[in-house]
């Protein structure tokens, strides 16, 4: 059974505990930190989306289509659904001669609830351009229109467009991913589970990708740039990945997963961060980053009150009135990192 990493309390009790699993890893395979059970298989849903990337840049569709970094962000975001991830999705679907019919991840409204209420007011109902999804798409359609390839059904596991990336994270985490168990994502294309420090392992060598082909390099290269540069297209507004990554970036490269996933990776250090709260809790996981991140020395005082909302929040009931607080759980002072890490913000 993973180890109790975030506990919420109510009054002076503690009413939920959430248990998971971490592992940080160098680009070696070395471990930095190993809580839990982390050879247990994971799906690490979009928080993978980085990797996902690398063969739409690859292909050479960025240069083809005249895309900037703008695109190659999008196209590794979770995004809130706000005109500023609804226009560019829209204008690229331009560029490359399609329309929202063409995105198969199916029609959704914005994650981000006041935009919601926006389109709600207009009398606007749900939309693919507006799935926290679209960019990864694009990025996949890109590739098949500048390959010469059909782009119906690009969505399923045997295309081309899905083999490409798994091909990749084959390399990058050293698996056998045709072995490994697989379903479909809630965006509609494959996703497949693999442990937990082969996930971190993969962050590692996006992290430093000093062991991969040149051209492999230079596409790692150029998504780092592009999320460190568009922080806010990767998620958008009241996200943690924005606000992590909009003070901390380059340095520091976020990436939320469903059902309490994370990835995080440190460049300069060559470091992968992969963590999974068992029961899926998105607030857990927040808090649970958190601790990771503030173990590993990446986060100062200044950068932890300002994210207090997310890594350290306060529960209050309907008055406003604060009735409790989610926390790490003292787990995290029973172990220790294996190699202490230099201040990042030194």
């Amino acid at each position: 059974m993973n180890p109790v990493l975030v506990n919420v309390w109510r009054g002076n009790a503690i009413e939920s505990r959430h248990r998971g699993s971490v592992a940080v890893v160098r680009s070696d395979g070395q471990f930095l930190l190993s809580i839990g059970d982390v050879l247990h298989h994971t799906f690490p849903r979009s928080s993978i989306k980085f990797l996902q990337a690398i063969p739409f840049v690859e292909s050479g569709a960025v240069e083809h289509f005249a895309l900037g970094s703008e695109h190659i962000a999008i196209a590794c975001a979770s995004h809130n659904g706000e005109s500023v991830h609804h226009d560019l999705v829209a204008d690229w679907l331009e560029r490359i001669g399609l329309d929202a019919n063409d995105l198969e991840c199916g029609a959704s409204m914005p994650m981000h609830q006041a935009t919601q209420f926006e389109m709600l007011g207009r009398g606007d109902g749900p939309t693919r351009v507006h799935h926290n999804c679209s960019g990864k798409h694009l990025g996949l359609l890109s590739t098949c229109v500048h390959c010469g390839e059909a782009t119906k059904d690009y969505r399923l596991y045997s295309n081309a467009a899905q083999q490409r990336w798994l091909s990749v994270l084959e390399s990058m985490s050293n698996s056998r991913v045709m072995q490994l168990p697989w379903g479909y994502d809630g965006c509609g294309i494959p996703c497949v589970a693999l442990p937990l420090q082969r996930i971190a392992l993969a962050m590692a060598r996006f992290a430093d990708a000093s062991g991969q082909p040149d051209e492999r390099k230079e596409a790692i290269r150029r998504i780092q740039a592009s999320v460190a540069e568009h922080p806010y297209l990767v998620a958008g507004k009241e996200r943690l990945c924005t606000e992590l990554m909009h003070q901390l970036a380059p340095k520091l490269l976020v990436k939320v997963g469903a059902e309490g996933c994370y990835t995080a990776c440190l460049p300069e250090q060559g470091v992968g961060i992969a963590l999974k709260m068992d029961d899926g809790g998105g607030v857990a996981a927040q808090v649970a980053l958190g601790a990771v991140l503030n173990m590993l020395g990446v986060l100062d005082e200044q950068v932890l009150q300002s994210l207090a909302e997310y890594i350290t929040p306060t529960l209050t009931n309907s008055r406003g009135d604060v009735i409790g607080r989610v926390e790490g759980s003292s787990e995290w002072q029973q172990v220790g990192v294996k190699e202490q890490l230099p201040l990042l913000l030194n």
